[in-house]
């Protein structure tokens, strides 16, 4: 099952590899999550302190940025 998402790419250099798309989407949807994840902090937030995501704004950016990263990485996305 494993086999089924390779990449179709080959390897490349590391210079060659920073002026692709690919490389720079996942960066993208990670910084556009975290400043998600900071806008919700601090529109919505939480104001008891009791939640445990929305009460810190670390925490809010975290998360956020996780989610852009998995947004785009979708496990076996293939």
């Amino acid at each position: 099952m494993a086999d089924s998402c390779k990449t179709k790419t080959p390897p490349m250099p590391v210079k060659e590899r920073l002026k692709t798309w690919d490389f720079w989407k996942p960066v993208l949807f990670i910084v556009l999550g975290g400043i998600g994840g900071y806008l919700y902090y601090y529109y919505v937030g939480c104001a008891s302190g009791s939640c445990a995501i929305t009460s810190n704004p670390y925490a809010s950016v975290a998360f956020g940025g996780f989610l852009g990263y998995f947004f785009v990485n979708r496990p076996c996305a293939c």
